[in-house]
Protein backbone atom coordinates (compact mmCIF):
# COMPACT_ATOMS: atom_id res chain seq x y z
CA UNK A 1 0.00 0.00 0.00
CA UNK A 2 1.06 3.56 -0.64
CA UNK A 3 1.14 6.10 2.18
CA UNK A 4 0.95 9.87 1.64
CA UNK A 5 0.50 13.02 3.68
CA UNK A 6 0.14 12.63 7.44
CA UNK A 7 0.01 8.83 7.18
CA UNK A 8 3.72 8.82 6.28
CA UNK A 9 4.75 10.60 9.47
CA UNK A 10 2.45 8.40 11.56
CA UNK A 11 4.06 5.29 10.08
CA UNK A 12 7.58 6.64 10.63
CA UNK A 13 6.79 7.29 14.29
CA UNK A 14 5.20 3.88 14.81
CA UNK A 15 5.86 1.33 12.03
CA UNK A 16 3.13 -1.27 11.63
CA UNK A 17 4.57 -4.65 12.77
CA UNK A 18 2.32 -6.40 10.24
CA UNK A 19 4.23 -4.80 7.37
CA UNK A 20 6.82 -7.19 5.93
CA UNK A 21 8.76 -4.75 3.72
CA UNK A 22 9.01 -0.98 3.17
CA UNK A 23 9.94 0.65 -0.14
CA UNK A 24 11.23 4.23 0.13
CA UNK A 25 11.63 5.90 -3.26
CA UNK A 26 11.49 9.22 -5.07
CA UNK A 27 13.46 12.06 -6.63
CA UNK A 28 14.43 13.64 -3.29
CA UNK A 29 17.45 11.49 -2.43
CA UNK A 30 18.02 13.33 0.84
CA UNK A 31 14.49 12.59 2.03
CA UNK A 32 14.85 8.93 0.99
CA UNK A 33 18.00 8.66 3.17
CA UNK A 34 16.38 10.52 6.06
CA UNK A 35 13.32 8.24 6.16
CA UNK A 36 15.40 5.11 5.71
CA UNK A 37 17.58 6.07 8.69
CA UNK A 38 14.58 6.94 10.87
CA UNK A 39 13.06 3.52 10.29
CA UNK A 40 16.38 1.70 10.60
CA UNK A 41 17.17 3.36 13.92
CA UNK A 42 13.75 2.41 15.24
CA UNK A 43 15.10 -1.17 15.10
CA UNK A 44 18.64 -0.63 16.38
CA UNK A 45 20.91 2.31 17.08
CA UNK A 46 24.10 0.77 15.73
CA UNK A 47 23.41 0.09 12.06
CA UNK A 48 26.82 -1.59 11.77
CA UNK A 49 25.90 -4.35 14.22
CA UNK A 50 26.93 -7.47 12.23
CA UNK A 51 24.57 -9.76 14.16
CA UNK A 52 21.39 -7.72 13.71
CA UNK A 53 21.94 -5.68 10.53
CA UNK A 54 22.74 -6.62 6.95
CA UNK A 55 22.95 -4.51 3.81
CA UNK A 56 22.33 -5.89 0.30
CA UNK A 57 22.49 -4.12 -3.04
CA UNK A 58 19.43 -4.55 -5.23
CA UNK A 59 21.53 -5.73 -8.17
CA UNK A 60 22.72 -8.73 -6.10
CA UNK A 61 19.17 -10.02 -5.69
CA UNK A 62 18.64 -10.69 -9.38
CA UNK A 63 21.08 -13.62 -9.32
CA UNK A 64 19.85 -14.88 -5.94
CA UNK A 65 16.10 -14.10 -5.59
CA UNK A 66 15.67 -16.30 -2.51
CA UNK A 67 18.26 -14.44 -0.46
CA UNK A 68 15.96 -11.66 0.71
CA UNK A 69 13.39 -14.07 2.19
CA UNK A 70 16.17 -16.13 3.75
CA UNK A 71 17.66 -13.05 5.43
CA UNK A 72 14.24 -11.97 6.68
CA UNK A 73 13.67 -15.43 8.17
CA UNK A 74 17.02 -15.54 9.96
CA UNK A 75 17.23 -15.04 13.72
CA UNK A 76 19.92 -12.75 15.12
CA UNK A 77 22.70 -14.19 17.24
CA UNK A 78 21.99 -13.07 20.78
CA UNK A 79 18.39 -12.09 20.06
CA UNK A 80 16.76 -8.79 19.11
CA UNK A 81 14.97 -7.57 16.01
CA UNK A 82 16.99 -7.75 12.79
CA UNK A 83 17.26 -5.16 10.04
CA UNK A 84 17.73 -5.92 6.34
CA UNK A 85 18.47 -2.95 4.08
CA UNK A 86 18.32 -3.26 0.30
CA UNK A 87 20.17 -0.37 -1.32
CA UNK A 88 19.47 0.99 -4.81
CA UNK A 89 16.56 -1.32 -5.47
CA UNK A 90 15.18 -1.47 -9.01
CA UNK A 91 12.76 -3.63 -10.98
CA UNK A 92 15.54 -6.24 -11.09
CA UNK A 93 14.70 -6.92 -7.43
CA UNK A 94 11.08 -7.86 -8.23
CA UNK A 95 11.50 -11.65 -7.99
CA UNK A 96 13.23 -11.41 -4.61
CA UNK A 97 10.56 -9.06 -3.26
CA UNK A 98 7.74 -11.26 -4.52
CA UNK A 99 9.35 -14.29 -2.83
CA UNK A 100 9.65 -12.32 0.42
CA UNK A 101 6.01 -11.25 0.40
CA UNK A 102 4.83 -14.77 -0.48
CA UNK A 103 6.94 -16.49 2.19
CA UNK A 104 5.64 -17.50 5.61
CA UNK A 105 8.05 -15.36 7.63
CA UNK A 106 7.93 -16.00 11.39
CA UNK A 107 10.37 -13.28 12.53
CA UNK A 108 9.89 -9.54 13.14
CA UNK A 109 12.76 -8.56 10.82
CA UNK A 110 12.31 -5.13 9.25
CA UNK A 111 13.14 -5.07 5.53
CA UNK A 112 13.73 -1.61 4.01
CA UNK A 113 14.42 -0.97 0.33
CA UNK A 114 15.57 2.40 -0.95
CA UNK A 115 15.21 3.36 -4.60
CA UNK A 116 15.44 6.31 -6.93
CA UNK A 117 12.57 7.97 -8.75
CA UNK A 118 10.45 4.96 -9.76
CA UNK A 119 7.83 5.87 -12.35
CA UNK A 120 4.20 4.69 -11.90
CA UNK A 121 4.82 1.82 -14.36
CA UNK A 122 7.64 0.37 -12.24
CA UNK A 123 6.95 -3.30 -11.45
CA UNK A 124 8.57 -2.94 -8.04
CA UNK A 125 6.45 0.06 -7.15
CA UNK A 126 3.26 -1.66 -8.35
CA UNK A 127 4.06 -4.75 -6.28
CA UNK A 128 4.46 -2.75 -3.07
CA UNK A 129 1.43 -0.56 -3.72
CA UNK A 130 -0.84 -3.58 -4.27
CA UNK A 131 0.35 -5.79 -1.40
CA UNK A 132 -1.05 -5.40 2.13
CA UNK A 133 2.18 -6.76 3.62
CA UNK A 134 4.20 -3.96 2.01
CA UNK A 135 4.33 -0.18 2.25
CA UNK A 136 5.47 2.50 -0.22
CA UNK A 137 6.81 5.80 1.08
CA UNK A 138 7.22 8.23 -1.85
CA UNK A 139 9.73 11.05 -1.32
CA UNK A 140 9.09 14.14 -3.40
CA UNK A 141 10.85 17.49 -3.17
CA UNK A 142 9.51 19.84 -0.52
CA UNK A 143 7.30 22.63 -1.81
CA UNK A 144 5.68 25.79 -0.47
CA UNK A 145 3.19 23.68 1.52
CA UNK A 146 5.62 21.31 3.23
CA UNK A 147 8.72 23.49 3.56
CA UNK A 148 7.44 25.83 6.32
CA UNK A 149 6.99 22.87 8.67
CA UNK A 150 10.45 21.47 7.80
CA UNK A 151 11.98 24.90 8.42
CA UNK A 152 10.18 25.39 11.76
CA UNK A 153 11.16 21.95 13.03
CA UNK A 154 14.80 22.26 11.95
CA UNK A 155 15.25 25.74 13.44
CA UNK A 156 13.44 24.85 16.66
CA UNK A 157 16.01 22.15 17.40
CA UNK A 158 18.56 25.00 17.60
CA UNK A 159 16.26 27.20 19.69
CA UNK A 160 15.56 29.49 16.72
CA UNK A 161 12.45 30.93 15.12
CA UNK A 162 12.11 32.72 11.79
CA UNK A 163 9.98 35.77 11.10
CA UNK A 164 7.56 35.64 8.09
CA UNK A 165 9.91 37.38 5.64
CA UNK A 166 12.78 35.08 6.58
CA UNK A 167 10.55 32.01 6.19
CA UNK A 168 9.37 33.22 2.78
CA UNK A 169 12.95 33.68 1.61
CA UNK A 170 13.99 30.28 2.95
CA UNK A 171 11.13 28.67 1.01
CA UNK A 172 12.49 30.20 -2.18
CA UNK A 173 16.10 29.18 -1.48
CA UNK A 174 15.45 25.63 -0.30
CA UNK A 175 13.48 22.50 -1.14
CA UNK A 176 15.17 20.61 -3.98
CA UNK A 177 16.71 18.02 -1.63
CA UNK A 178 15.91 17.40 2.05
CA UNK A 179 19.52 16.78 3.06
CA UNK A 180 20.62 20.02 1.35
CA UNK A 181 17.78 21.86 3.10
CA UNK A 182 18.82 20.58 6.52
CA UNK A 183 22.48 21.33 5.82
CA UNK A 184 21.69 24.92 4.87
CA UNK A 185 19.50 25.39 7.95
CA UNK A 186 22.29 24.01 10.16
CA UNK A 187 24.63 26.54 8.54
CA UNK A 188 22.12 29.30 9.27
CA UNK A 189 21.89 28.17 12.92
CA UNK A 190 25.68 28.32 13.25
CA UNK A 191 25.70 31.81 11.75
CA UNK A 192 23.06 33.04 14.24
CA UNK A 193 25.32 32.64 17.29
CA UNK A 194 23.40 33.78 20.38
CA UNK A 195 20.56 35.44 18.45
CA UNK A 196 17.25 33.58 18.36
CA UNK A 197 15.10 35.52 15.88
CA UNK A 198 16.00 34.76 12.25
CA UNK A 199 15.40 37.68 9.89
CA UNK A 200 15.61 38.07 6.13
CA UNK A 201 19.04 39.70 6.54
CA UNK A 202 20.33 36.65 8.39
CA UNK A 203 19.09 34.32 5.65
CA UNK A 204 20.71 36.36 2.90
CA UNK A 205 23.99 36.55 4.77
CA UNK A 206 24.13 32.87 5.72
CA UNK A 207 22.72 31.01 2.69
CA UNK A 208 22.04 33.60 0.02
CA UNK A 209 24.87 32.11 -2.05
CA UNK A 210 23.54 28.55 -1.75
CA UNK A 211 23.15 26.00 -4.53
CA UNK A 212 19.48 26.92 -4.87
CA UNK A 213 20.53 30.40 -5.98
CA UNK A 214 22.86 28.92 -8.60
CA UNK A 215 20.04 26.76 -9.93
CA UNK A 216 17.91 29.89 -10.23
CA UNK A 217 20.70 31.44 -12.33
CA UNK A 218 20.32 28.56 -14.80
CA UNK A 219 16.53 28.77 -14.89
CA UNK A 220 16.34 32.53 -15.30
CA UNK A 221 18.99 32.50 -18.03
CA UNK A 222 17.11 29.83 -19.98
CA UNK A 223 13.72 31.53 -19.56
CA UNK A 224 15.21 34.88 -20.63
CA UNK A 225 17.07 33.52 -23.67
CA UNK A 226 20.49 34.50 -22.31
CA UNK A 227 22.78 31.87 -23.88
CA UNK A 228 26.00 33.24 -22.38
CA UNK A 229 24.74 33.19 -18.79
CA UNK A 230 23.03 29.86 -19.35
CA UNK A 231 26.23 28.17 -20.46
CA UNK A 232 28.29 29.37 -17.48
CA UNK A 233 25.53 28.87 -14.89
CA UNK A 234 24.75 25.36 -16.13
CA UNK A 235 28.41 24.36 -16.03
CA UNK A 236 28.65 25.68 -12.47
CA UNK A 237 25.64 23.78 -11.05
CA UNK A 238 26.61 20.53 -12.78
CA UNK A 239 30.15 20.88 -11.41
CA UNK A 240 28.61 21.34 -7.94
CA UNK A 241 26.97 17.94 -8.31
CA UNK A 242 23.39 19.04 -8.94
CA UNK A 243 21.27 16.17 -10.25
CA UNK A 244 20.09 17.04 -13.81
CA UNK A 245 16.59 15.68 -13.11
CA UNK A 246 16.30 17.92 -10.03
CA UNK A 247 17.37 20.84 -12.22
CA UNK A 248 14.66 19.97 -14.76
CA UNK A 249 12.05 19.83 -12.01
CA UNK A 250 13.13 23.17 -10.60
CA UNK A 251 12.73 24.56 -14.11
CA UNK A 252 9.26 23.02 -14.34
CA UNK A 253 8.26 24.78 -11.11
CA UNK A 254 9.48 28.11 -12.50
CA UNK A 255 7.44 27.70 -15.69
CA UNK A 256 4.40 26.68 -13.63
CA UNK A 257 4.69 29.99 -11.80
CA UNK A 258 5.00 31.82 -15.10
CA UNK A 259 1.88 30.01 -16.30
CA UNK A 260 -0.04 30.94 -13.14
CA UNK A 261 1.03 34.59 -13.43
CA UNK A 262 -0.01 34.63 -17.12
CA UNK A 263 -3.43 33.48 -15.91
CA UNK A 264 -3.61 36.54 -13.66
CA UNK A 265 -2.69 38.68 -16.68
CA UNK A 266 -5.54 37.13 -18.66
CA UNK A 267 -7.82 38.35 -15.86
CA UNK A 268 -6.67 41.93 -16.45
CA UNK A 269 -3.59 42.36 -14.27
CA UNK A 270 -0.35 43.76 -15.68
CA UNK A 271 2.92 41.83 -15.41
CA UNK A 272 3.95 43.51 -12.17
CA UNK A 273 0.61 42.92 -10.49
CA UNK A 274 0.52 39.31 -11.69
CA UNK A 275 4.00 38.60 -10.32
CA UNK A 276 3.13 40.15 -6.95
CA UNK A 277 0.04 37.92 -6.71
CA UNK A 278 2.15 34.77 -6.53
CA UNK A 279 2.71 32.97 -3.23
CA UNK A 280 5.38 32.58 -2.08
CA UNK A 281 6.38 35.91 -3.63
CA UNK A 282 9.14 36.30 -6.20
CA UNK A 283 12.45 37.35 -4.59
CA UNK A 284 12.89 41.08 -5.08
CA UNK A 285 16.22 40.66 -6.94
CA UNK A 286 14.45 38.41 -9.46
CA UNK A 287 11.21 40.38 -9.74
CA UNK A 288 12.09 42.51 -12.77
CA UNK A 289 13.51 39.51 -14.65
CA UNK A 290 10.37 37.47 -13.91
CA UNK A 291 8.12 40.27 -15.13
CA UNK A 292 10.14 40.56 -18.34
CA UNK A 293 9.73 36.83 -18.91
CA UNK A 294 5.96 37.14 -18.58
CA UNK A 295 5.99 39.28 -21.72
CA UNK A 296 8.12 36.70 -23.61
CA UNK A 297 6.09 33.60 -22.82
CA UNK A 298 2.52 33.27 -24.09
CA UNK A 299 0.26 30.55 -22.63
CA UNK A 300 0.74 28.49 -25.81
CA UNK A 301 4.53 28.76 -25.60
CA UNK A 302 4.46 27.82 -21.93
CA UNK A 303 2.52 24.68 -22.82
CA UNK A 304 5.24 23.75 -25.33
CA UNK A 305 7.89 24.45 -22.68
CA UNK A 306 6.20 21.96 -20.34
CA UNK A 307 6.30 19.39 -23.16
CA UNK A 308 10.03 19.99 -23.66
CA UNK A 309 10.78 19.60 -19.94
CA UNK A 310 8.58 16.51 -19.55
CA UNK A 311 10.27 14.83 -22.50
CA UNK A 312 13.66 15.84 -21.11
CA UNK A 313 12.96 14.16 -17.77
CA UNK A 314 11.70 11.02 -19.52
CA UNK A 315 14.80 10.87 -21.73
CA UNK A 316 17.09 11.33 -18.72
CA UNK A 317 15.56 8.26 -17.10
CA UNK A 318 15.08 5.94 -20.08
CA UNK A 319 17.55 6.51 -22.90
CA UNK A 320 20.80 5.72 -21.12
CA UNK A 321 22.35 8.87 -22.61
CA UNK A 322 24.13 11.39 -20.34
CA UNK A 323 21.44 13.21 -18.37
CA UNK A 324 23.53 16.41 -18.23
CA UNK A 325 23.71 16.56 -22.04
CA UNK A 326 19.98 15.89 -22.44
CA UNK A 327 19.16 18.62 -19.91
CA UNK A 328 21.53 21.07 -21.59
CA UNK A 329 19.83 20.58 -24.96
CA UNK A 330 16.39 21.10 -23.43
CA UNK A 331 17.47 24.32 -21.72
CA UNK A 332 18.98 25.61 -24.97
CA UNK A 333 15.67 24.91 -26.70
CA UNK A 334 13.87 26.96 -24.05
CA UNK A 335 16.39 29.79 -24.43
CA UNK A 336 15.81 29.83 -28.19
CA UNK A 337 12.05 30.04 -27.63
CA UNK A 338 12.58 32.88 -25.15
CA UNK A 339 14.67 34.85 -27.65
CA UNK A 340 11.94 34.46 -30.25
CA UNK A 341 9.40 35.73 -27.73
CA UNK A 342 11.70 38.64 -26.89
CA UNK A 343 11.85 39.69 -30.52
CA UNK A 344 8.08 39.58 -30.85
CA UNK A 345 7.68 41.59 -27.62
CA UNK A 346 9.82 44.40 -29.11
CA UNK A 347 7.68 44.72 -32.23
Amino acid sequence: MKLTGGKVEAFLQRPDPAVRAILIFGPDEGLVRERMLRLAKSVLEDLNDPFRSIEIFGSDLKADPSRLADEAQSISFGGGQRLVRVRQATDQSIAACQALLDADIQTDTMVILDAGDLNPRSKLRKLFEANKKAVCLPCYADDARSLPQVIREALSTHGLRADPSATSLLIQFLGSDRSVTRGELDKLALYMGDEQQVTEAHVRAAIGDSGANNVDDVIYAAAAGDFVKLESALARVLADGTNPVQLVRACQRHFQRLHLARGFMEQGKNAGEAAKSLRPPIMFMRASAFQAQLNMWSPAKLTRAFDVLTQCETDCKTTGLPAAAITGRALLALAQAAQAGQRRARR
